[in-house]
């Protein structure tokens, strides 16, 4: 069997690497080693931190909801049971966006909601 010699792969590779860890700090964008371990932990943190803006987008759409909703003196939790029990179907960002930008709106829609007492 011939012998195989993977330099152009082997350097290839490395150079990928060394390519996405341009912009680190020493060692990591120099040192091939310590790059490849970078990235791949780079990489972790990528993945998790999609999640996590996720979690934290909702938990700002529901401060601004509370917020407002505090102005027209009801507590955020009293105005989501609301939208529910009239079947208004609008998500949170929806509401926050409502909330922050066309306040008269929201006011409007907060005010067209039947009351929990009338609806049981």
């Amino acid at each position: 069997m011939s012998r195989v010699k993977r330099g152009n792969v082997a350097r290839e590779r490395r150079k990928k690497t060394l390519k996405a860890t341009k912009g680190y700090r020493g060692a990591p964008s120099r040192l091939f080693t310590i790059a490849d371990r970078s990235f791949v932990k780079a990489g972790k943190h990528a993945y998790t931190d999609r999640r996590k803006i996720k979690r934290d987008m909702r938990k700002l759409w529901i401060i601004r909801i509370n917020a407002a909703a505090r102005m027209l003196g009801i507590r955020y939790s009293t105005l989501i049971n609301m939208l529910n029990h009239n079947n208004i179907e609008m998500d949170r960002k929806q509401l926050a966006d409502l909330a922050m930008n066309h306040f008269e709106a929201f006011e409007n829609l907060v005010k067209g909601l039947k009351p929990l007492a009338d609806l049981a």
